[in-house]
């Protein structure tokens, strides 16, 4: 399978810091100047001492936040003092689900790359990632979007997120007052003003219109980065017309290409909606978290307590409604207890099922080779046929998503099966399981189930979790990568 991922690959850099440092670092700065800061967080940094107000405010709190670094300054300041001595690794949800693909077994994939440097592809799988014209990315990488004046500084340097992780019970002296972390969490000054934009490179670009009748999929990502407004004065809206607009021109060229967003955690419920809204047409399918969800509760009207509690029956209610009140093909939620798809008869990806006319709970359903029934017949061939699949790309992504968790890497498909067969299945997403099938009449397949509800297939299956993870960093990504690919495999297949 051939697949593009666009549109976020940035470098993080991952250092844990002790309150010692943090004790350090504060009594470099004006005492008064810190605690006003810490009282009213200006929630970006202009300054070093931004930085250490931000890290010593969230250290206080125990809470996390992401600020944007807008002076060279603070970029080298914190290069100089922290990079050598942080874990790189790769950022970015396009990156992280291009390097998943491609490990395992993706034919070619190729990302959208901001800022093509040594140490940033460095980071990238060996194995079926694909960079077009990388030297004549090099020397374009200054040029931005028409509108977008980013100075050559920022735009000629790495996009590094400086992620700067806290251990609960972390102590630091904030100017002869010791302040005790109440919980672990992560600070992340993030210096990024390419992806900030969705920034495409021109190779990429060219490489997508070019070859889009040869690619399977595309995977796009990143968009929760957009800010509002920019410093030129420009806004969001103008990014997702051009995004838009080459999701347009991609599927222009093959109308079979599968198009997956993937959400992210929306600073701006605005901009979620936003985004929600102008790609639900365009996209064959979309995928989030539960505090995503919860978050567009105003575009399907279920209230947020019942989905941010992971319960299955109000999950799988809200994801129904914000599908078919907006005209998704699919919507797939992914949390850490269960993952849950509803798609809709007839959308590119489901194979075994096509809408016919008349109601959406007496509609036919044929698997293509004669086999028919009615929406409201749960041993339908077709219905049990379309479940199934589903359950199986599902299912797959779960066992990716467990073996990364578990090992920290992924190194084909036996490495994934055979870490995958050591985990447990979530005791908490089988009850819910259980709760669902009650809920909504539904049938067990497999390890999972599945239940019709408004003219949808709601499909759900128990995480498989680590007792001791080696990462819970881009679990969601590896998820989706896993997914997405065996999803397009059955398709061929069938």
């Amino acid at each position: 399978m051939n697949i593009l991922c666009g549109y976020n690959v940035n470098i993080d850099s991952v250092y844990r810091i002790s309150g010692a440092e943090i004790s350090e670092l504060l009594s470099a700065f004006e005492r008064t100047e810190i605690l006003e800061k810490i009282e009213k967080p200006p929630g970006k940094i202009l300054s070093e001492s931004d930085f250490a107000a931000g890290l010593a405010y969230c250290m206080k709190n125990g809470c996390g936040a992401e600020w944007l670094v807008f002076e060279q300054a603070v970029f080298e300041f914190l290069k100089n003092r922290y990079f050598e001595k942080s874990l790189v690794r790769m950022g970015g949800n396009a990156g992280i689900m291009a390097n998943a693909l491609s490990e395992i077994g993706a034919s070619r994939v190729v990302p959208n790359v901001a800022v093509p440097s040594k140490t940033q592809l460095s980071l990238f799988s060996k194995k079926a990632v694909y960079f077009p014209d990388v030297p004549l990315q090099t020397e374009n990488k200054q040029d931005v979007e028409p509108g977008n004046h980013i100075s050559a500084s920022f735009s000629n340097q790495d996009p590094i997120h400086f992620v700067f992780d806290f251990s609960e019970g972390e102590t630091f002296s904030l100017y002869g007052t010791e302040i005790r972390a109440p919980r672990e969490n992560r600070f992340i000054a993030t210096c990024d003003h390419l992806n900030f934009r969705l920034f495409v490179n021109p190779a990429f670009e060219n490489y997508a219109l070019k070859h889009a009748g040869e690619m399977d999929g595309a995977l796009i990502s990143g968009f929760h980065l957009l800010l509002e407004t920019y410093p030129d004065g420009s806004t969001y809206k103008e990014i997702l017309e051009n995004s838009f607009a080459q999701l347009k021109a991609w599927k222009a060229g093959n109308e079979k290409l599968r198009v997956h967003l993937e959400f992210g955690h929306f600073s701006s419920r605005e901009i979620a909606n936003s985004v929600f809204l102008k790609f639900a047409g365009i996209s064959d399918s979309i995928g989030m978290n539960e505090d995503e969800l919860a978050m567009l509760h105003n575009l399907h009207g279920i209230p947020a307590e019942g989905i941010l509690r992971m319960e299955a029956e109000v999950v799988g209610k809200a994801a129904c409604k914000l599908a078919s009140q907006h005209g998704l093909g699919k919507l797939f939620i992914h949390t850490r207890e269960f993952v849950l798809a509803v798609f809709k008869p007839g959308n590119s990806g489901v194979s075994g099922i096509s809408r016919e006319s008349g109601s959406s709970e007496e509609s036919e359903i044929s698997d293509g080779s004669g086999i028919s029934g009615k929406w409201d017949d749960k041993e339908s061939p077709a219905l049990l046929k379309a479940a199934g699949k589903n359950l199986e790309s599902m299912s797959f992504g779960l066992r990716c998503a467990g073996a990364y968790a578990a090992s920290g890497r992924l190194e084909g498909r036996e490495f994934v099966e055979k870490e995958a067969s050591k985990l447990h299945e979530s005791l908490f997403g089988r009850k819910q399981l259980t709760l669902f099938l009650e809920a909504f009449g539904g049938k067990t397949c497999g390890h999972g189930a599945f239940a019709l509800m408004e003219g949808y297939l709601i499909c759900i299956l128990p995480t498989l979790l680590s007792k001791s993870p080696i990462t819970t960093v881009g679990l969601g990504d590896t998820l989706t990568a896993g997914a997405f690919l065996r999803g397009l495999e059955l398709d061929v297949q069938t």
